[in-house]
């Protein structure tokens, strides 16, 4: 059987509401060279059924032997795939009928990119929002978010399978929840990760999502990765603030105290100032200044309109060399109002 040019490969659960409508954006595709291997988990509804009954040599499904969850259906898709590409796709997304061609047409045309994802809107219900990425995602800038957040969308990436068979395993089921940020880390070592800056992908929220429960298990995986990208770049002059990483910047919790946003804040410019060390250039750094100045003014904000922090406390904790981003002084003065009032609640709580 002649091996397909991408591989698609989906972990499938209890999805029935969902997957035809996953599966019907994979068939509208313009590019046609593809196989989609789909790793039933055991689902208690119709979900590997209708995966079945779709009329599409195309589509291959495997029926696990017992449940095991979303990591080890993915790595069992994955050492199934045939195609020189792997795209990923949850059950739950819906591609727009380009992506597979321009992803294809990006890999061949940059062969030292080991991976490139897409922008993604948001679909709710039969509502489709924009997403809220940054842009222009470059490939130096996904380079640094990757210290402090996760600035790719799972089902939008495709990557080399000659790269990714170099990995073991594929994924870690140690680090659940936080598994695709582990793999584009690990992947990273054999070339760029890039991202096509065009919607190519619609991103569900619905309840039940996995993205919507940010468990302790997420958190403690999270900190951990994060600590060991830190340390692996910083060695003896790491800043340790990996838990206040995940708490606060990627989690959207308040800061508490004028002293933990020092820490934080102070940790993110001692990542900086060895980001700058390794040779990127101009444009790249004044990028990274932009989104270091963003992240500021949602921190800030953030404990303000929570009461944790009066305004001038959190406004005293901004150095020099961060700008105030797209943030308004209005916007802040009403974030402290809000912030006086649930101050005020809590005390009488």
């Amino acid at each position: 059987m002649r091996e397909p040019a991408v591989s698609v490969i989906m972990a499938a659960y209890n999805g029935a509401s969902l997957v035809r409508e996953t599966v019907r954006s994979l068939i509208a595709q313009t590019f046609t060279d593809w196989e989609l291997v789909a790793v039933d988990d055991c689902s208690r509804d119709d979900t590997a059924k209708l995966l079945e009954a779709f009329d599409d040599r195309r589509i291959r499904v495997i029926r696990a032997e017992a449940n095991g969850g979303p990591v080890l259906a993915r790595n069992r898709a994955f050492a199934e795939a045939r195609g020189r590409y792997i795209a990923a796709l949850d059950q739950d997304d819906v591609c727009l009928p380009g992506r597979l061609a321009r992803q294809v047409g990006y890999l061949d045309a940059h062969p030292e990119t080991v991976l490139v994802s897409t922008a993604a809107n948001v679909l709710t219900g039969a509502k489709v929002t924009p997403g809220h990425w940054v842009r222009p995602l470059t490939p130096g800038l996904i380079d640094w978010l990757m210290l402090v957040q996760n600035p790719i969308v799972w089902s939008t990436v495709m990557f080399r399978a000659e790269a990714a068979r170099r990995l073991e395993p594929f994924e870690r089921p140690e680090m659940r929840y936080v598994e695709d940020f582990d793999l584009y880390h690990r992947l990273r070592r054999f070339g760029p990760i890039a991202q096509i800056d065009e919607p190519l992908l619609l991103y569900r929220v619905h309840e039940g999502g996995a993205s919507q429960m940010f468990t302790d298990t997420m958190r403690a995986n999270a900190e951990t990765l994060i600590a060991e990208r830190h340390a692996a770049r910083m060695g003896r002059e790491d800043p340790g603030i990996a838990p206040l990483v995940v708490r606060h910047c990627m989690g959207g919790e308040p800061v508490p105290d004028a002293e933990t946003l020092r820490t934080l804040i102070g940790g993110i410019m001692s990542l900086r100032r060895d980001f700058e060390t390794r040779g990127h250039d101009a444009r790249t750094l004044a990028l990274v200044d932009r989104e270091i100045s963003r992240l500021w003014w949602r921190l800030c904000r953030a404990c303000v309109r929570s009461g944790t922090l009066p305004i001038h406390v959190a406004l005293a904790q901004r150095p020099e060399t961060i700008g105030f981003g797209e943030g308004r002084t209005a916007d802040l003065m009403l974030s402290q109002v809000i912030g006086g009032v649930r101050a005020i609640r809590r005390g009488r709580g």
